[in-house]
């Protein structure tokens, strides 16, 4: 990609060389990172201030940067080196990034959902790389920083940009769907992640749908019909997608296979080589996607079976002596966990089928309660739990209250002892499950899984 020096005046209150014509070959925020011939944007928080670092980025590769009006111009830079000043570094930043992709003019998908988004990000991006440059979001830059440095990183050919946007409050999804302008939008769920910051369920489904705020003219929005809470906007959808009549466009005859699923959508007959109900649903929104752009079925049904998936979203690995993990340690909230509980029930031919369930974070005045109506998704054929972490202990509790006697039942307080506790889990016709919010890091367990293969 190339950052056009009149892109940058554009948005741009001035600059410490006035005739220069340079572009950037890219933009960056981590003066850790290289960023040969890169333009640095020096953001400031609470804690620290980029400007700071601006030796840093020197040394990084940068050779100009987007420059705070008010703030001094250290005295030692190059005398090649580039200041762009603007009033406040992080709009600026926003600002270059809506310029650039109306530069570039992909068609933008925006995703976003309580769950679901990264592997739909994912899911739509491999089937549209079946025929054109695909660009997608990586990791986490999902937010009202990483937004703008995803579509900044587009290549100029770039036919597709795959963007995903991620919230804690309202109003952000909003700020992210004007700065990427989508064509089209999918909102893959509504689930309790953020229930602390947003009050309610209503409350994240109406900032999910936050997402319509920046679409184009002519554009589309799919959603989730099998959702109550997103059915006073069905008027704004160009269809629903789901497993229930309620859904304008039915998902039909799911069948589980050992790796994935069998179902039927518009007429066809679709395979899917994933574990996870909720994924049926989630490469549904892709195939409805790339019908409306032209795709045929072939094509889409072949990219479908060769997916580029982001690791820990129920992520299969051979475990010690024959066993199966599926590793799930990403993130969660109760909604998930319980969808990840499903489909470990759904597997064929386990003799044993464990659970590691671990801390759900950022649940808020509830998540006593949240933690325990996971407990209403352990049923046979589960035969084992192990609860991880200060907040799973509830889990714990919940189970124990039932008084299962078909169900084991252990609880660890930290990480470091649940693995130790797994170990005489791992057997042959055992497949464990792993999942937890990301603060609790509980795929450290598996390294000492590994360790004992």
């Amino acid at each position: 990609m190339k950052i056009d020096a009149s892109l940058l005046k554009s948005i741009a209150k001035g600059s410490r060389l006035k005739e220069d014509r340079r572009g950037f070959s890219g933009v960056s925020t981590d003066t850790r990172q290289r960023m040969e011939n890169g333009l640095f944007v020096p953001l400031k928080g609470e804690r620290f201030d980029g400007h700071r670092f601006i030796e840093q980025a020197i040394e990084a590769g940068a050779t100009g940067a987007l420059w705070k009006e008010q703030e001094p111009v250290p005295e030692q830079l190059p005398e090649t080196f580039q200041l762009y000043y603007v009033e406040d570094t992080l709009k600026a930043l926003q600002a270059l990034a809506q310029a650039y992709r109306e530069k570039v003019n992909p068609f933008v998908i925006g995703i976003t959902g309580s769950n679901g988004k990264t592997t739909t990000k994912d899911i739509v991006a491999s089937v549209l790389a079946g025929t054109a440059a695909v660009h997608k979001t990586k990791g986490n830059l999902n937010n009202h920083i990483g937004v703008p440095l995803t579509l900044l990183a587009m290549p100029e050919d770039c036919t597709y940009a795959v963007v995903e946007m991620g919230m804690n409050h309202a109003g952000e999804i909003s700020t992210l769907t004007q700065i990427a302008k989508p064509n089209a939008a999918i909102i893959t769920s509504i689930g309790d992640a953020h229930i602390e910051h947003l009050g309610s369920r209503e409350g994240i489904a109406a900032a999910k749908m936050e997402i319509a705020d920046g679409l184009i003219k002519e554009s589309w929005l799919l959603f989730d019909g099998d959702e109550p809470l997103l059915s006073p906007y069905n008027e704004q959808a160009e269809t629903t997608v789901g497993f229930s009549d309620q859904a304008a466009t039915k998902i039909s005859d799911v069948k589980t296979l050992e790796n994935g699923y069998v179902f039927y959508l518009n007429g066809a007959r679709w395979q899917l080589t994933m574990l996870g109900k909720h994924n049926v649903k989630n490469a549904a929104y892709a195939i409805l996607l790339a019908q409306k752009l032209g795709f045929s079925n072939a094509m889409i049904q072949k990219q479908l079976s060769s997916l580029a998936i982001t690791g820990m979203r129920l992520e299969k690995l051979k475990g010690p002596n024959g066993s199966t993990i599926i590793n799930d340690a990403y993130n969660a909230n109760p909604t998930s966990m319980k969808a990840a509980i499903e489909t470990v029930k759904e597997l064929p031919h386990y003799k044993r089928r464990v659970l590691v369930l671990g801390d759900i974070y950022e649940l808020g005045q509830d998540e006593e309660a949240l933690h325990k109506s996971v407990a209403t998704a352990i049923e046979p054929p589960i035969t084992d739990v192990v609860t991880v972490g200060k907040k799973g202990r509830w889990i714990y509790e919940a189970q124990l209250d039932k008084k299962d006697s078909r169900i084991s039942l252990v609880h660890a307080d930290t990480v470091v002892e649940a693995a130790e506790i797994l170990k005489p889990y791992y057997t042959k016709d055992t497949v464990v499950l792993i999942k937890a919010s990301r603060g609790l890091a509980l795929e450290e367990v598996l390294p000492a899984v590994k360790g004992g293969n």
